[in-house]
């Protein structure tokens, strides 16, 4: 894959509409981790220093393709300002004559926003066309375009291939690094390579597990998509997350590993509530011994040992998905031991964006401990995958 980047841009003087991915948590417009606004602020900083104008267009949450007050960039922008000393001006439309007289304002060095991209549902739209139109009315306002949003590669969108296709175009500097890491992931991994998969629900990452056990030589598998495991083992789950319809898969998958020769590693112990919630009853069981009426909200002292025993000489370790609700104190431990295990270890360590880099923020885990932290969850698994990624794909040359 070839993607020229953003050095290879002449910018001076120019106006340049950069995708950046700004969709971070908000309680109310307060944001709670703001992982992906500091993550494009290296791209940002060497356009203006460069001399460009830049033009920032982002989404926030999912808006039905209007004006939602709650989905405002507002608070993002006010962040961004922050981290790069200077005004960010926002503009309350996403498009239209404010938008236009907002650009022509600015002065090189200066950086704009326009309002959610999915305020406006051509941005989203299945038919290209719309999609099109939307674009063509941003590519007026600028002379470059620049993807530094990887969290949304893997969407067939207007901010996202359609505008590619109209400017000159590049991508920003995080986009780069995800390609790069992630390419040489699936190319050609340093072994052992070891994928650790958690989060809810097998269904949501049924294709990438079918495309690891090509390549990966262990997989662990925590979180709500364990108990599954475990029922496909026989296992009584009691009121754990369980997904009925996918156990035959699971068999099907686990079969399919040994034949390739994978360690499949499912929790043999786990932390049992009698409640989803912070305050509930808690217990330890063997991952074979869930009584009814309980639920597995986390992997056992036992499981994190034997996770940390499989990361500890692996020399490539991806991760996506927390081990356990880690959102709560009392389900958090086995979360922790697996971030604090791969920051233990010399080799390239990946955590997959999503809620996987939430958790590492929420616990005070050090980032420089970990070769990347990929701002995309979704698009990291379709990578993973072996799907092409539509937005990558427009930036080929």
């Amino acid at each position: 894959m070839t993607i020229r980047g953003i050095d290879q841009l002449d910018v001076a003087g120019k106006t340049v509409l950069l995708r950046s991915d700004l969709n971070v948590p908000l309680d109310g417009t307060t944001i709670t981790d703001d992982g992906r606004i500091r993550a494009s602020v290296p791209t940002i900083e060497s356009l203006t220093k460069r001399g460009a104008k830049v033009v920032i267009l982002a989404h926030l949450g999912r808006p039905k393709g209007e004006p939602e007050a709650k989905y405002s960039l507002a608070p993002a922008a006010v962040r961004l300002g922050e981290l790069l000393g200077q005004p960010v001006h926002l503009c309350s439309t996403t498009t239209g004559p404010e938008a236009s007289a907002l650009v022509a304002s600015l002065h090189d060095g200066d950086v704009a926003m326009l309002e959610n991209v999915r305020f406006d549902a051509r941005e989203t739209s299945k038919v290209a066309t719309e999609r099109s139109d939307l674009a063509g009315e941003w590519a007026a306002l600028g002379d470059l375009y620049v993807s530094d949003g990887f969290g949304v590669v893997h969407r067939e969108q207007a901010s996202v291939t359609d505008l590619a296709k109209l400017l000159p175009h590049a991508a920003g500097y995080l986009v780069e690094k995800e390609a790069t890491v992630f390419s040489a992931l699936v190319k050609d991994p340093a072994r052992p390579y070891v994928v650790i998969l958690g989060g809810s629900k097998v269904s949501d990452k049924l294709g990438v597990v079918e495309n690891l056990l090509k390549c990966v030589d262990r997989l662990l598998v925590g979180g709500g998509m364990a108990y599954t495991f475990l029922a496909a083992q026989g296992f009584s789950v009691g009121n754990s997350l369980l997904e009925t319809e996918m156990i035959d898969t699971v068999r099907n998958l686990v079969a399919q590993a040994t034949a390739n020769g994978v360690d499949v590693v499912v929790p043999v112990d786990i932390v049992i509530a009698d409640a989803f919630a912070p305050d509930a009853n808690t217990q330890i069981v063997s991952a074979d011994s869930i009584p009814d009426g309980w639920q597995g909200l986390d992997i056992g002292p036992r499981t994190r040992e034997l996770f940390a025993e499989k990361i500890s000489d692996a020399k490539t370790v991806v991760w996506n998905g927390p081990v356990g609700v880690f959102e709560m104190d009392a389900f958090s431990a086995g979360t922790r031991a697996v971030a604090e295990a791969m920051t233990q270890i010399d080799a390239m360590t990946v955590i997959g964006g999503g809620d996987s880099a939430a958790a590492v923020r929420l616990l005070g885990i050090d980032e420089a401990g970990f070769t990347h932290i990929s701002t995309g969850g979704g698009a990291s698994l379709e990578f993973l995958e072996g799907k092409t990624l539509p937005g990558l794909a427009v930036l080929e040359d």
